[in-house]
C-alpha cells in the first residue's frame, strides 16, 4: 500500500471513529461498522430508537475538491438504501423505518475538526 493510500485510510478511520462518538453521544447505538457485501460497504449501522440508521461518513482535509456533502450523490444514496436492505437480510431483520444519514468530517491541517450530522439525506 502506498503512503498516500495509508494516509487516506487513516483519515477515513479517524472520521468514522469521531462519527461513532458523536452519534453515540446523541443516544444512538452502533450495531455494525464497516459492514461489507457484494453491493458495497456501510460505514456505520446504528439504532436511533426504533429507526435503523445507515450512516455514510465522509472525511476531508479541505473543501478544495468539494464538501463531504457533495460526495454523496443520487447513485451513492441508492446504493446505501440497497445496502440497508442487504444488512437487514443478512441479520434476519425487517425494520420498517430505515433512515440514511451522513456525518461530514472536515479535518483541516490546523485547528479542530468540524463535524456535522445530517439526518435523513434522501
Amino acid at each position: 500500500m502506498t503512503s498516500s493510500a495509508t494516509v487516506k485510510q487513516a483519515l477515513g478511520a479517524y472520521g468514522e471513529r469521531r462519527a461513532a462518538e458523536l452519534l453515540q453521544a446523541a443516544g444512538m447505538v452502533v450495531l455494525d461498522r464497516n459492514w461489507r457485501c457484494a453491493v458495497g460497504e456501510i460505514d456505520l449501522v446504528l439504532r436511533d430508537g426504533d429507526v435503523l440508521v445507515v450512516c455514510e461518513v465522509k472525511t476531508r482535509t479541505s473543501v478544495d475538491h468539494g464538501t463531504p456533502h457533495e460526495a454523496v450523490g443520487a447513485d451513492k444514496l441508492d446504493r446505501l438504501r440497497r445496502l440497508g436492505v442487504a444488512w437487514q437480510v443478512a441479520h434476519g431483520l425487517s425494520v420498517p423505518d430505515v433512515r440514511v444519514d451522513l456525518v461530514a468530517v472536515l479535518r483541516p491541517r490546523r485547528g479542530p475538526s468540524l463535524i456535522e450530522h445530517v439526518r435523513g439525506i434522501g
